[in-house]
């Protein structure tokens, strides 16, 4: 009788969060994993997860409206003709990434590294590049395209 009472009154003490093991589980494999032939579609699932190291990512022509990056390392990423409007990309690092085209239409760009990043044709429109590393660039021709010009 003692034995029914015990089984009902004690529940397990370990207990094991299977969607945060497994997460832990994910982004270790990325890490070791070599991403050196990923598809776009790839990078963008990896990006969409909030993956941050993007270094050297082929995006070109990802969908990445409206997607949380602060802080990310896109150095070298392709990037051309990537949809990234409202995108948050404050303090991300995008040294030498390839922007070309791309619609950064109200991306916020706050404290980022562009330097050496190719902006040619990309739509800056309504984007904060306030304190943004803009080393090589056409600062006057960045402002107008800032402003709609």
């Amino acid at each position: 009788m003692w034995g029914a009472t015990h089984s009902r009154r004690f529940r397990p003490i370990l207990t094991f969060d299977t969607v945060s093991l497994g997460e832990k589980i994910m982004s270790k494999n990325h890490e070791k994993e070599d991403r050196s032939n990923w598809t776009v579609q790839q990078w963008n699932d990896y990006a969409n997860k909030g993956n941050k190291d993007l270094k050297g990512a082929n995006l070109g022509g990802a969908d990445l409206e409206g997607a949380f990056l602060e802080g990310a390392n896109l150095e070298g990423a392709d990037l051309y003709r990537a949809y990234l409007e409202g995108a948050s990309l404050g303090g991300a690092n995008l040294e030498g990434a390839n922007l070309e085209g791309a619609d950064l239409r109200r991306v916020w760009l706050e404290g980022a590294n562009l330097k050496g990043a190719n902006l040619e044709g990309a739509d800056l429109e309504g984007a904060n590049l306030r304190g943004a590393l803009l080393e090589g660039h056409d600062i006057d021709d960045l402002r107008k395209r800032v402003a709609g010009f």
